[in-house]
């Protein structure tokens, strides 16, 4: 135990070394930081912890997912493909319509109710099929599954849109996650509440729809976004649809008026080319939200997949509105249940808390360990300098977001750092009462303490781990730098106070007092 291989020396060394560069972000305030980013090569360490919403301050928020809208969706949309395949089948009704979660139909043939029944099934699998007056009457709505496996989609499609919002903001280490059935949690760290909401309570749903008379049939009408009181009558059927685009800038049209500028997949070029070649002199509606943005004439076929919205549009709403445009469109609307604003200041006073908690913990293991155990104590101490730089390395390099519970996590490793210490230095103790020499007493309290500190530490990592894998928020953070701080106190332990112990080892040569 006592000799360490050359390959194993340097490595020692060179880990502990990038531990404190890499932690050295860390240390440097804003402006030596600063300096930093701009002056030193590309492959030096400037990451830093990011600081989780507790300690840097941001934006709480709790919303609802209105998962009713996507459910009469589907319930439109089943309703219209029923009603096609009935005019192909040649199956006549007397009434059709949406009921909660499927639709309703009513058939002048009950014989033809088998037939009917196939065509839902075939329209969705998750269907339940009730029939009743001669089988005349025929209802059909999702099954707890189909209900299941809507809520799961959209909530999931929701996290993921919000998602791409909030880091097209530059916001760091967002936490999104969702909360039972319909509602999604999010906190972001430094970033404004105000604009959070209005990024994330935006639908953004855009479709291209053409005119139609007012009053005319399979029509809808929409309010225009400048001038509610002015409305339009445009085709119940989208032309083109919003997940076509596929990337969404703002610019500026001659006049020098903000406009988004927009681009479309190879199957919304096309079919935006052919709407447009069939419809000259025609106008369509740019629908964004149920609000018209403009709508203006067809003056000549528009192919390429590229065009231009203008809506009357200031820089910054331009700006936000390519932005949502870009992350696409939420599939259901999103209501805020809870709202909470967490000040920097605030954050500051927890950061500078945690830094108190965490240097009172450090300086009295650190007293502690050289009371106790002398010039081993020292050699502990240098380790867990060593331990604690490790710690705040790996964070950085992993851009993990450290929180108050976090910073409980440090304090708590910091005090269990030596405990490997004390088991080696406890057994030398014995070891030297019973009159072994000085080297043998050493080798002995490495090797037989080496089983009991495997385990102690094996056993709060798997602690860890399961606090990381079940647990949310602050319990993972907690984790995440319990679990770091368990690795790195070990090679702490075990590496870098042996390596101590043999340099001194060596040059000393001592035969029977150990200063322990």
């Amino acid at each position: 135990m006592l000799n360490i291989a050359p390959w194993k020396f340097f490595l020692i060394i060179a880990v502990s070394a990038l531990g404190f560069l890499y932690s050295l972000p860390n240390v440097v305030g804003p402006v030596a930081y600063g300096w930093m980013n701009d002056h030193l090569p590309g492959w030096a360490p400037t990451k830093t912890v990011n600081l989780g919403l507790d300690l840097r301050g941001g934006a709480h928020l709790l919303y609802a997912v209105d998962v009713d809208v996507v459910f009469k969706e589907r319930a439109d949309s089943l309703l219209n493909d029923l009603r096609g395949e009935l005019r192909k089948e040649k199956i006549g009704y007397t009434r059709i319509g949406t009921i909660p979660q499927g639709v309703r139909v009513t058939l002048r043939d009950g014989l033809q109710a088998a037939d009917v029944r196939k065509i839902l099934r075939k329209a969705n699998p998750h269907l339940e099929i009730l029939s009743s007056q001669n089988d005349t009457l025929i209802e059909a709505t999702l099954n707890e599954e189909g209900q299941k496996q809507i809520f799961d989609q959209t909530l999931s499609q929701s996290i993921e849109i919000v998602r791409r919002r909030i880091d097209e903001v530059g916001t760091t280490e967002p936490i999104i996650a969702r909360q039972g059935d319909s509602r999604i949690l999010i906190q972001a760290p430094g970033a404004d509440a105000e604009q959070l909401k209005g990024l994330i309570g935006t639908t953004a749903k855009l479709n291209f729809h053409m005119v139609k008379d007012a009053g005319a049939a399979g029509g809808k009408t929409f309010p225009f976004q400048e001038d509610p009181s002015q409305k339009l009558t445009v085709d119940r059927r989208a032309l083109i649809t919003g997940d076509m685009l596929t990337n969404a800038q703002p610019a500026f049209d001659q006049g020098g008026r903000p406009v988004i500028s927009f681009q479309m997949n190879n199957s919304g070029g096309r079919r935006f080319c052919d709407v447009t070649r069939n419809n000259v002199n025609k106008p369509f509606a740019i629908v964004l939200d149920n609000e018209i943005l403009s709508a203006p004439v067809i003056r000549e076929p528009i192919c390429g997949g590229a065009g231009q919205i203008s809506g009357g549009f200031t820089v910054e709403e331009a700006n936000n509105l390519a932005l949502l445009l870009r992350a696409g469109a939420l599939p259901a609307p999103m209501h805020v249940l809870e709202e909470r604003t967490v000040g920097p200041s605030l954050g500051a006073d927890s950061v500078a808390a945690g830094k108190i908690a965490s240097l009172i913990g450090l300086a009295a293991v650190l007293v502690f360990m050289f009371l106790a155990y002398s010039l081993f104590g020292i050699f502990a101490d240098l380790a867990l300098l060593v331990n604690v730089a490790l710690i705040f390395a790996i964070l950085s390099g992993l851009q993990a977001t450290l929180t108050l519970p976090g910073i409980a996590g440090i304090v708590l490793t910091i005090g269990m750092a030596v405990d490997a210490n004390v088991l080696v230095f406890d057994r030398i103790r014995e070891e030297l009462r019973a009159g072994r020499s000085a080297m043998a007493s050493i080798d002995a309290g490495y090797s037989q303490a080496m089983r009991t500190i495997v385990d102690s530490n094996l056993t709060t990592l798997i602690a860890a781990i399961i606090l990381f894998s079940f647990g949310t928020g602050p319990i993972k953070g907690f984790a995440v730098t319990l679990g770091i701080g368990i690795v790195t106190s070990f090679f702490t332990a075990i590496m870098v106070t042996r390596l101590l112990v043999v340099l001194w080892l060596r040059k000393t040569k001592p035969t029977d007092a150990l200063p322990i």
